[in-house]
Order: structure tokens, then sequence, then C-alpha cells
């Protein structure tokens, strides 16, 4: 075994204890009750989440335009670019269906007494009030819709200024500045090599700098992972979201562990179990971050380290599928809206759950443009539906009804956000038989 391998090995030792460790931790300091100190999330934040957010705009700027540099021909760049997207928008129609699939099989909201439920909705109504920015923002995009992600997502895409937008935290405004400049320096033939090689030299820079990071990251992910046990607690939830809880986690694991080991070995990006096993500090780390984004110099690091995938491929697929690849989310969405109206009683035909699928799809892609991602894009969900039950004189949906699962969320999110991160390394697994490495 390499040095790098051997210590790779260590960092997700490290990792997995730590991980045990806060739950156990935290579980403890949630069953003690009282007041939880902020000590933990606040320590967390400082020793996990930013020094990963810190490197990710570099990150991004530098490996998708290093990535696209590199690729040089036009054709094998559309075939590299085209691929990565509709392997992604499968995935996410397949994650979505499956999700779909399984909560109306379950049902777990079907059949709940009036009582449990009214005291569910109450409840729902005082948590989803309890943070006035959250309502606000789920109240926007209630009002703007897909349309208005869409838009959202546009401008990112083409800034006006993407110096400010990088500045920011756009990752979207990196990736675009990043692809544009890429194209110009490969068409530059060689007058663009001496800045190609310096990009290139700022990107073994910035990898170095998170191979110092990795080595903190158990100390964070302790602290970090114990403040959200000890505030959520892993007990005392009311039976059907419990339910939801099972049928969601579920999903995510079916998709995780059986459709995309699957997936990798029908387009050729080979034994997707392997994979997955090569790649277990990435999923650490995006389980505890809850963040795709913040993850992404783990996961670009772990793919060519551990996964076995190019650097061309990696350095333009997992940056874009950060942004617009949400197996997990899309899978997500459809099984809390579909629960959400089980729940109050509403019966969806075919051709509605078909609406929830596709819109969740839509909006998970949508999502990285959008605060609070999950949350928020699962409003513009609803309001499809309820724009297609108003035609059979349905009652639409309350917003309000998503405070039902706002308690638990936090543990379904950590996990989505893992199969989310494990769709990207598939897809560059995939691609890297179009961009290989030069020999």
């Amino acid at each position: 075994m390499s040095t790098s391998s051997k210590g790779a090995a260590r960092q997700t030792a490290f990792l997995l204890v730590a991980l045990i460790a806060a739950i156990a931790t935290g579980q403890w300091l949630h069953s003690q009750g009282g007041e939880i100190s902020g000590f933990w999330k606040i320590a967390g934040d400082y020793l996990l989440v930013r020094p990963l957010q810190m490197l990710v705009i570099p990150v991004v700027f530098l490996s998708v335009c290093c990535g696209i540099a590199s690729v040089g021909k036009p054709a094998t760049l559309g075939r590299l670019g085209l691929g990565t997207v509709v392997l992604y928008v499968l995935s996410m129609l397949i994650a979505a269906s499956l999700g779909a699939a399984l909560i109306e099989w379950f049902s777990p909201g079907v059949g709940v007494s009036p009582e449990t439920r009214d005291a569910l909705l109450q409840q729902a109504s005082r948590d989803f009030t309890s943070d006035a920015t959250r309502a606000q923002r789920m109240q926007e995009a209630q009002s703007t819709g897909v349309g208005g992600a869409w838009l959202n997502i546009l401008s990112q895409i083409v800034p006006r200024n993407p110096i400010k937008d990088m500045v920011e935290g756009s990752t979207m405004a990196a990736i675009f500045s990043a692809i544009m400049l890429g194209l110009g320096l490969a068409a530059s033939g060689d007058r663009g090599r001496p800045a190609l090689e310096l990009f290139q030299s700022l990107l073994e820079g910035v990898m170095k700098v998170i191979g110092w990071i990795l080595w903190i990251m158990p100390i964070g992910l302790f602290f970090f992972v114990t403040g959200v046990i000890a505030g959520i607690g892993l007990e005392n939830i009311a039976k059907p979201v419990l339910g939801y809880m099972a049928v969601a986690l579920g999903g995510l694991a079916l998709h995780a562990f059986i459709i995309l080991p699957i997936y990798c070995q029908v387009f050729g990006g080979g034994n997707g179990w392997k994979l997955l096993w090569n790649l277990r500090r990435v999923f650490l780390t995006a389980f505890s971050t809850s963040s795709s984004n913040a993850t992404l110099p783990v996961t670009i690091d772990a793919c060519i380290r551990e996964g076995g995938c190019s650097r061309r491929a990696t350095n333009f697929c997992v940056p874009l599928g950060a942004t617009m690849n949400m197996d997990g989310t899309a899978l997500y969405e459809a099984v809390v809206v579909l629960f959400l109206f089980q729940l109050v009683g509403v019966d969806l035909t075919f051709a509605e759950i078909s609406i929830v699928v596709l819109t969740s799809v839509l909006a998970a892609i949508g999502a990285a443009g959008i605060p609070s991602a999950g949350l928020v894009t699962m409003v513009i969900v609803i309001s499809a539906v309820n724009a297609t039950i108003a035609g059979r004189g349905i009652e639409p949906l309350p917003i309000a009804a998503i405070g039902v699962i706002i308690g638990v969320d936090r543990i379904v999110d950590m996990s989505r956000t893992v199969v989310n991160v494990w769709g990207d390394c598939v897809v560059a697994k995939i691609m890297t038989r179009v961009a290989p490495d030069p020999s």
C-alpha cells in the first residue's frame, strides 16, 4: 500500500471513530435535557465546515479551468459535457421515481387519526414560523415557482461580475467563468500554455492544503455532529414522521447501495460497489457537513487518489455535479411531498405523482441557487401539485405543513447529501473513459 493510500485509510478510520463518538456524545447530552451549549456547533464550524468552504471557490475554478483546457479537442469536450449532463439528469429521474414508488407503496401518511394529524399540523405551523428568515424564503419560492428558481440559476450562470459573485461564494459563477477561460486557453495553443501551467501549479498547491485540512477534520466532525445530535435527539418522533423517515432513509440507502453501483457498471464505470468502498471517507465528510459544496475538496481528492478517476473527468464532473446533480435531494423531495399530501388525506392520481417526480428533478437541479435548498425547493414542488389539484376542487396543501418534518430534517439532510456526492463520483468514474488522463 502506498504512503498516500495508508494516509487516506487512517483518515477514514479517524473520521469513522469521530462520527460514532459524536453520535453517542450528542445523544447523551440530549438525554440530559436543558439548553444545549452553542460551543459544539461553533467549534465544529471552525474546525470542519469553514476550512472546507474556504477552498471551495479556488478548487472549483482551478479544477474546472484546468480540466477544460487539458481536454483540448472540442469533440472530446462535447462528449464529456453532454454525457455528464445526460447521466446526471437520468440518475435524478431514477432517484425521484424510486422515492415516489416507495412512499406510495408503504404510505406512512395514510390512516393517521384526525387527532394525531391535527396535533402534527399545529406543531408544524409553529415550527414553520419559528425561523422567520426560512419562512420568508419559502414564501418567496412559492410565489416565484419553478420559473423563478430557474431564472435565479440563470442569473448566476451568466453573472454581470463573476469576480464579485465568486467572492460571495457562487459556485455557478466560478464554473461558468472557469469553462470560458478553459476554452480560451485551449484555443490559444502554445501561447496559453504558461497560464495553464500556472493554474495547474496553483491547483496542486490547493490540493496540498486540502491534505493538511483532512487531518484536523475528525476533531471538527466530532464537535459538529455532537451539536446536531444533541439538539435533535434520536427518539420521541411521532409515528407517522418516523414512517416517513424510514421510507426516506430506506430509499436513499437503496439508491446508494444498489441503484448507483449498477448504474456505474451499466455505463462502463466498472465495479460500483468497489468504488463505493474506496471513497468511504468522502461519504463520512458529506454526512457530517450536509453540504456537497463543503465536501467538494475532499471529493475531488478522493476520486483521483482512491477512486481511479481521471483528473480530466473529475475536475469537470465533480464541481458541476456539486451544483446540479442532486439524486438524494430529488428522491427526498418526492418522498416528503407525497407524504404530506397523504397526511392531509389527499389521494393523488398517477399524473399528479408524475408531476411530483418531474418537478422534484427540476427543483433539485435548481437547488444550488436557493438558500436552504432542500426545504425551499420543496415549496416549488408543492405549489406545482396544488395548482394541479385545484382543478379537482381540492384544498391546496398549506406550505406550513412542511413544519411536520423540519424537526427531523437534519438527520435526513445528512443522508441525502451522501447520495448527492456519491452520484457525482459515479459519473466522474463513468466519464473517465471519455476523458482519460494522458499516458
